[in-house]
């Protein structure tokens, strides 16, 4: 049994807690490190507010995002599935409006996602379980403080000052007394060299991706194709019985231009289930073996698995059904998350996956080609018009299987295939990257500074 004994006189500097949960060994050792170093409260240093609490306007035609949670999760503040809000809406919360090198992090739910903003996610806004942290000290470097707040000492402080009963949950007025120790700014400048070179690898990757998908809407000729959305379109009624469906969106003649193109590719086309292997026989977990779980909110938006669920197979939900392999390709049939696709690689082989995914690989089309091929946007909507249910809305099998896959030419996939292999690797660079800045903290906090940036100087040389 661990225990930590507390004198009374120091409840008042531990926010009068009493509960045992608040005082572990583990707690009570980061604040004797952290004491080492000269310390500022974060509200001293930081201007720190939420978002809007209430009603947002969503605007599809505004380029401002409303980043959320989900957004903060990777370290470096994306854009993904973020909404697009109303001008007004950011006009009337200018305090909570985002500038590049400002922190955000969540207080609400899943609480410690913390992130930098840098200038491709802006303008953007944030929810009212976001906090912004705006710097106006220049003794603290922003990405010193990402990494703080992502190392072991920063999630510790999170976790244990965090409360609630069905949600947890962190106050602003809580976040301001966070103790944030100051590093000399030579350390600290550093850090945000290393977090830099994160940033520009993660830009590389993505300018990898993009051009992927330029090439392939380019080879269909789809390149500059918007979708315009019409009030009706007019069709026989054994076109409706032979679809068996009357909803006027299904037959909405965006999705017929897609499909117009595709047919018309130089080097042919072939059904789904013609050119493609679609793998959803179930497979039973044993109870007493662990396996690696995947499920949707660890599918990356550029088809990189960020993480996985590790359990014993009598712990897995009972929709851990599915079993995929190196080279395989799981595509989400969950309509919100048609975009959650990605690659098994190598250290995923034999992962298991939700119900909620299709399991598919060709001998014809590479899985790196059919990643950028079904993530493209008319790719994106003819899967969405395959959709349909009442409580969960999403594509099953024999909608699936009739979407048409272009035979794209081999040099193509093979140039495709290379970009996507060499993201995958830069992508792993990157992470090892900012796992290195958060050591080289944890190092410099517990030890010495000095032993620290000896070890950051020697694991960069290996990268």
């Amino acid at each position: 049994m661990k225990y930590s004994i507390v004198n009374f006189s120091k409840l008042e500097t531990y926010a009068l807690r009493i509960d045992a949960e608040y005082y572990k060994p583990q707690y009570l050792k980061d604040d004797e490190f952290v004491s080492h170093y000269q310390q500022r409260k974060l509200g001293d240093c930081t201007f720190i507010t939420d978002g809007q609490h209430g009603y947002h306007e969503v605007d599809e035609n505004s380029n401002i995002n409303l980043l959320t949670a989900k957004n903060a999760k990777t370290w470096i503040a994306n854009n993904i599935n973020a909404d697009k809000i109303a001008q007004w809406v950011d006009d009337n919360n200018k305090r909570s409006s985002l500038k590049s090198g400002d922190i955000i992090l969540s207080t609400r739910g899943t609480v410690g996602c913390c992130a930098i903003v840098k200038n491709e996610v802006l303008p953007a806004n944030i929810d009212q379980d976001i906090a912004r942290i705006f710097i106006k000290n220049k003794e603290i470097l922003p990405e010193y403080l990402l990494i703080f707040f992502n190392s072991k000492f920063g999630q510790d402080w999170i976790i244990r000052n965090s409360s609630g009963m069905v949600q947890q949950g962190i106050s602003l007025d809580k976040l301001r007394l966070a103790n944030i120790p100051f590093l000399k700014i030579e350390f600290q400048t550093r850090i945000k060299q290393v977090i830099d070179s994160a940033y520009n690898i993660i830009l590389k990757s993505k300018k990898l991706y993009l051009d992927s998908e330029n090439m392939i809407l380019n080879e269909l000729g789809l390149k500059n194709w918007k979708p315009k959305h019409k009030k009706y379109s007019i069709k026989n009624y054994s076109e409706a019985a032979q679809a068996e469906r009357i909803d006027a969106e299904y037959f909405q003649p965006k999705y017929e231009e897609i499909i117009s193109a595709i047919k018309k590719y130089k080097n042919g086309y072939s059904d789904f289930r013609e050119i493609i292997k679609l793998k959803n026989k179930n497979f039973l977990p044993k109870g007493n073996i662990e396996y690696k779980y995947i499920e949707l909110s660890n599918i990356n938006s550029n088809g990189e698995i960020n993480g996985y669920t590790k359990a014993f197979g009598k712990d897995l939900p009972t929709r851990a059904r599915r079993i995929a392999k190196n080279g395989d390709l799981i595509v989400s049939s969950i309509e919100g998350s048609l975009s959650s696709i990605a690659l098994i690689t190598q250290e995923y082989n034999n992962v298991l996956c939700s119900t909620g995914f299709y399991i598919i690989n060709s001998d014809i089309i590479n899985s790196e080609t059919l990643l950028i091929l079904l993530k493209s946007a008319p790719y994106q909507l003819l899967l969405k018009k395959g959709c349909s249910g009442t409580i969960l809305t999403a594509i099953n099998q024999e909608e699936i299987i009739k979407i048409p896959i272009p035979k794209i030419d081999i040099k193509i996939q093979n140039e495709i295939q290379k970009n996507i292999s060499e993201m995958y690797n830069i992508r792993r660079q990157s992470t090892q990257l900012l796992e290195i800045a958060k050591c080289s903290v944890e190092i410099a906090i517990e030890e010495t500074e000095s032993k620290a940036l000896k070890w950051l100087d020697s694991e960069m040389k290996k990268v």
